[in-house]
């Protein structure tokens, strides 16, 4: 597929849009500016990954497809769309079709997670819809995370970009070893946090680094470079998932699309869980011994684990944890060159903080 001219509508610029919003509520003017500028900015980079994107929703299809459809239909941030776009923007002028294809690469391997990750977990929403396992059931949730990974690499083959491929199989190796971590730990609670980082390593920050590195490849940068965007989506991936971590224990799942405490409920391990057992040692024995009873905990045990983790500055220290991702990510992206995509790359880092607060 080529794509010389886009149209410019508004919808597809939802994903930086979302992004400034954040900072609007919050009163950055700085970060709000240099978001604003992205949203035009990348404009024809978001429009082009939609038009991708959209062959992958189509609603006919066989069941595996239908299921994607119906997660790929409830969009969610699409920061990992715009990580791209602006990788790509660090370097060379890059064709809006490779873009695309690497952009709608990066979401249908973060959907295809999504779909694998509500099997196990038993899920019954996600982005504040049905499942797809609850609509179409565990076996087809599953067949549609395969379809979508597929999907995916046949995206990245299209590109054409060397080293793309091999690095977003990599990255998938990466994120199947530590969901197999999580499962392994599952039921018998361990606020460890080597375990936690060895999670979200290659749950959530291994994406987030290959969508910076796919853009850099795609213009041409330097592998030097290239490896210190890594670096960035990396600390990017860590801020991102923490901040959701925080949004647990004190979000709302009107806008998160999931409901209060649910990490808490499961037993997962999260930045505020792990701190809050380190100050209260008592409370790790606690939930020790009650997830080994049972696979998770009542409404009653949920909300006094969520309050104590407050009470204990878990919550306070979670976000600290954050906001240190964040300026890691800063720290690094201020070896490159000076410009408008580092900038905004800045930009995005803060705003991923800032929904805390």
């Amino acid at each position: 597929m080529v794509l010389k001219t886009l149209p410019l509508n508004t919808r597809n610029n939802e994903p930086v849009r979302d992004l400034q919003s954040v900072v609007e509520r919050r009163g950055l003017t700085r970060v709000r500016a240099h978001l604003a500028k992205a949203r035009m900015w990348l404009r024809p980079e978001l429009d082009a990954f939609e038009q991708v994107l959209d062959d992958a929703r189509g609603p006919h299809g066989n069941l595996a497809q239908r299921a994607a459809t119906h997660l790929l239909a409830q969009p969610g941030k699409r920061i990992r769309p715009i990580c791209v776009a602006l990788g790509a923007r660090m370097g060379d002028e890059v064709p809006l079709d490779v873009v695309a294809e690497l952009a709608a690469a990066a979401e249908l391997t973060h959907t295809a997670t999504l779909l694998h990750d509500d099997v196990i977990d038993l899920a019954d929403t996600r982005r504040g819809a049905p499942s797809s396992r609850v609509v179409f059931g565990n076996a087809a949730s599953v067949l549609a995370g395969d379809h979508l990974l597929m999907a995916a690499l046949r995206r990245v083959d299209a590109a054409g970009i060397d080293g793309a491929r091999e690095r977003l199989m990599a990255t998938i190796e990466h994120m199947i070893e530590a969901e197999c971590i999580q499962l392994e730990t599952h039921g018998r609670f361990e606020p460890d946090r080597e375990t936690y980082h060895a999670i979200i390593s290659g749950k959530t920050a291994s994406l987030f680094r290959w969508c910076l590195e796919a853009g850099g490849l795609a213009s041409g940068l330097p592998s030097e470079d290239v490896e210190t965007l890594g670096r960035v989506g990396a600390a990017i991936g860590f801020a991102f998932q923490i901040v959701d971590d925080a949004l647990d224990i004190d979000g709302d799942p009107a806008v998160t699309g999931k409901p209060l405490g649910g990490d808490i409920r499961e037993g997962k391990l999260t930045w505020p869980m792990i701190v809050a057992c380190e100050r209260d040692p008592m409370l790790a024995v606690r939930l020790r011994e009650a997830f080994s009873r049972r696979a998770t905990l009542d409404d009653a045990e949920v909300e006094r684990v969520r309050k104590e983790i407050v009470e204990l500055g878990a919550f306070d220290a979670t976000r600290e944890r954050a906001r240190a991702f964040a300026r890691s990510a800063q720290c690094e992206l201020a070896t490159l060159p000076h410009g408008e995509a580092r900038r905004a790359l800045e930009a995005v880092a803060s705003a991923c903080v800032t929904r805390l607060g």
